[in-house]
């Protein structure tokens, strides 16, 4: 691939842009441009920055313009060149983590109460206690595990916890916040939280609370679309004792600078997440920095209660890169995990089925969710013969001729959609799916929402913010979803989307059963890829840079 292919419109336009700005000679120029369309093209790609040789440091300083002390759009610190924006966000969020760890509780005699909660196993560490522990007695906590380690039920407890541990030290019940990246990880969460709430051994005051409303991190901290900035900031701080955020991956280093920043001063976060997922679609490793820079802060919670068989087997193995012990478990042909074998979009149009009766019958709402919900097709790119858009495409062609729909435009009684952008006034988010049904009260058709408390949103189409088909969709969209089975689908060449990190998110959506769909050497290849982001984070958490106190 040339670079006119490699680089997007807007990374050789804002080279251009910034190489006019410069007094070089022509190959000064030309060694400028370069170095900054591939600085905007790997920020595109996740990382915060890039690194520079020598000589190229020597032409970054001769441009004037970078620098740390005045708003410039670059900026180069140590061998690290950063687009000015990215620099700020990796800094402040360092600095703001660092401050909260300022804050300490006095480790108090707390196994008295763990006890209530957790059982003291002798031969055996329990890591739900070890995490509940680190929460408890430090202002700043990560949990980490995979699927079923329970991570929300310790975290309820945990809540429970620190609300007794307020009464008895005489101060007012926290006033907590329970976040998540997207709309469907805030309902997963907050269904979870309302199970877990009644099984707790607590008073019910203790319980009532407890809130169930989860809500997603933009809203809580007031997004004000177009613009990049929040209602909530240094300058106007969330009200919140407590912050818990779920599916911690999934937030880049913008929106996890945003979030420290809108947090008033002496207040806890918990963070919850599996940190062998993939990372954010935006810039930055985050959850992956903070647990290898924060240990004594951190927690993993190996024993999974839930997740286990084949699925389990599959998702160790391929996180660890064994691929042959990975192929070996698909091959076996169990009743968890399956290599698909006929013909792709047969098999999916055949899964979607009993979906579609449910439509046809006019059934219940919930009901029809719940049967679209049990299937997902997944795969790892968009485009090409095997990507979202093409099957999309495929699926309806063959359930148009099988007379199983009946296309009028682009609608079509019993469409799935995913929301793709972001629209606060009509509060849908990126990522939340809705089924385009008839609705009886109405006596028209619109596109119906479960939302996170259970209730129905419904939308005429003409005012949905921007979607598309979604009977496939891309991994990344997956994540903070779970379905009782999975179809994952690869290409048959490997691309640099395809990492293991992505394989092993697709196999620990699915809570019951999951298909794969490709062929080995283009599995063999993507467990050999490894995501790895480049940024200074870690650095600066272990003290190995120092923290630079100026302001965007």
């Amino acid at each position: 691939m040339n670079d006119e292919q490699k680089y997007s419109r807007l990374d050789t336009a804002f080279a251009q842009f910034l190489t006019q700005r410069t007094s070089f000679n022509q190959p000064e120029k030309a060694s400028f441009y370069a170095l900054v369309a591939e600085l905007s093209y790997q920020q595109a790609q996740g990382h915060s920055c890039i690194y520079v040789t020598e000589e190229q440091q020597i032409l970054v300083k001769a441009s004037a313009l970078a620098s740390e002390q005045t708003i410039s759009p670059l900026v180069l610190e140590k061998n690290r060149l950063y687009l000015q924006r990215y620099w700020f966000y990796e800094n402040r969020l360092a600095e703001q983590i660092r401050a909260c760890l300022q804050y300490s509780d006095s480790e108090c005699n707390i196994n008295q109460q763990l006890s209530r909660y957790f059982v003291e196993l002798i031969d055996e560490t329990d890591w739900q206690r070890e995490a509940a522990k680190k929460s408890l007695t430090h202002p700043f906590s990560v949990i980490t595990g995979g699927p079923g380690t329970g991570k929300t039920t310790t975290v309820v407890k945990i809540l429970a916890l620190l609300q007794e541990l307020a009464i008895k030290q005489q101060r007012p019940p926290l006033h907590i916040a329970l976040a998540a990246p997207t709309g469907k990880a805030a309902m997963r969460l907050q269904e979870s939280i309302g199970q877990n709430k009644q099984t707790l051994p607590c008073s019910e005051s203790i319980k009532q609370s407890i809130p169930e409303t989860v809500t997603t991190v933009h809203r809580l901290l007031g997004a004000r679309p177009p613009s990049p900035y929040f209602k909530h900031n240094a300058t106007n701080p969330l009200v919140y004792d407590l912050v818990m955020v779920d599916e911690a991956s999934m937030i880049d280093l913008a929106l996890m600078s945003k979030l420290f920043d809108a947090l008033k001063p002496g207040s806890r976060v918990i963070l919850l997440g599996d940190k062998d997922q993939l990372s954010s679609v935006e810039s930055g490793a985050v959850l992956s920095d903070l647990t290898t820079a924060l240990p004594s802060y951190t927690t993993e919670l190996k024993k999974s209660y839930r997740f286990g068989g084949d699925i389990k087997t599959l998702a160790l193995a391929v996180n660890a890169q064994k691929s042959d012990e990975a192929w070996a478990v698909l091959e076996r042909e169990g009743d968890q995990v399956s290599l698909l074998k006929t013909d792709l979009i047969d098999a999916i149009v055949e899964r979607y089925a009993l979906f579609l009766s449910y439509v046809k019958d006019n059934a219940d709402i919930h009901t029809i969710f719940a049967a679209f919900n049990q299937f997902q097709v997944l795969c790892s790119n968009r485009h090409g013969e095997h990507g979202v858009i093409n099957i999309n495409e495929q699926v309806e062609h063959k359930l148009t001729q099988q007379g199983k729909i009946k296309i009028t435009g682009q609608w079509y009684e019993g469409r799935p959609v995913m929301v793709t952008k972001n629209d606060t006034s009509m509060q849908l988010y990126n990522g939340d799916i809705g089924l385009y049904l008839y609705d009886k009260n109405a006596a028209k058709y619109v596109v119906f929402f479960l939302k996170a408390d259970g209730s129905i949103k419904k939308l005429i189409p003409s005012r949905l913010p921007a979607h598309e088909t979604v009977f496939a969709m891309t991994i990344h969209k997956s994540q903070g979803s779970e379905f009782d089975e999975c179809l994952c689908v690869l290409p048959d060449k490997v691309n640099p989307v395809l990492t293991k990190e992505l394989v092993y998110t697709a196999i620990t959506r699915a809570k019951k059963k999951l298909i794969l769909f490709c062929e080995q050497s283009v599995f063999r290849l993507a467990l050999q890829q490894k995501v790895e982001r480049t940024g200074g984070l870690l650095d600066k958490l272990t003290g190995k840079d120092a923290i630079n106190k100026t302001a965007d």
